[in-house]
């Protein structure tokens, strides 16, 4: 199995439940720290790919070295990021960085390992988001990257069909990973390079749109949640095209089906 963004959360304890089932990984980290540290905890049960999911020739070179170690069970598509603020005024250098890391760099993983897959009668699982069914204010340029998985995921399905290759959507709910505090990090880098009158227009919004950030690194569910629901994607005889993570998920999925009037008097912000 290959997992991307498998230093923290959800892909930090997909690779430590893949491993306490007896599977060997290929761990895709950014930092040497963090291989250091996966080979520490898991000895040679796991098998670190440095590259950042962006760097084309890093991916092809990772790409390359798990095609030539033969067949590949799975791959997991866990690499993300958040990129908050208002789109009036988002920089759209944030919102190309946005797709690169959460669309364009999942793809290009894809790309590069797909000969193992097919060798390996394996399959794809790509996280997603609820927020890929239903978008709210200041996240925009983060829904429109998940919307696209949605698209992405659902167009492989149908061209691996004829070889029976599963691609599956996991779309988690608020899970407590790291995400929600770099998301934060993100958008004071990202309001620093927005003008002055973003923060006025916008300021009740990017308050409710922090305290929601907060509350959510505190109730999230445990990554060891999402990442049983991944394996069951991984292992099950005849997965699902799709999985939700968490009740708010499975809440949210039921509300984006309300006419369109209804779920956007539901998801509008409000003036204060």
């Amino acid at each position: 199995m290959l997992v991307t963004g498998a230093s923290t959360g959800i892909g930090a304890a997909t690779t430590q439940a893949l491993v306490a089932d007896g599977v060997r990984v290929w761990a895709g980290v950014r930092r040497e720290a963090d291989g250091l540290r996966l080979a520490g905890e898991h000895g040679d049960r796991v098998r670190v790919l440095r590259f950042d999911v962006t760097d084309s020739e890093a991916v092809a070179a990772a790409g390359e070295r798990v095609v030539a170690a033969g067949r590949l069970d799975g791959v997991v598509c866990n690499a993300g990021v958040a990129l908050p603020g208002p789109l009036e005024f988002l920089p759209i250098v944030a919102l190309r960085e946005q797709l690169e890391v959460n669309v364009l760099g999942q793809l290009s993983v894809i790309q590069a390992v797909l000969p193992a897959v097919r060798a390996g009668s394996g399959r794809i699982v790509v996280v997603g988001s609820i927020g890929g069914r239903i978008a709210g204010p200041l996240l925009g340029a983060y829904h429109a990257s998940k919307f696209a998985l949605v698209g992405l995921t659902d167009s492989l399905r149908a061209e691996l069909a004829p070889w029976h290759i599963p691609v599956i959507l996991v779309e988690p709910g608020a899970v407590a990973t790291p995400i929600w505090s770099r998301g934060l990090a993100n958008a004071a880098q990202v309001a620093a390079e927005m003008p002055s009158r973003a923060q006025e227009v916008y300021a009740a919004q990017i308050a409710h749109a922090r305290q929601q950030a907060e509350r959510s690194a505190e109730r999230g569910l445990p990554p060891h949640e999402a990442a049983a629901v991944i394996v069951r994607a991984l292992t099950a005889r005849h997965p699902r095209p799709r999985y939700l993570v968490g009740r708010d998920a499975l809440v949210a999925s039921v509300v984006a089906r309300l006419p369109f009037r209804m779920l956007y008097r539901l998801t509008a912000a409000r003036s204060r």
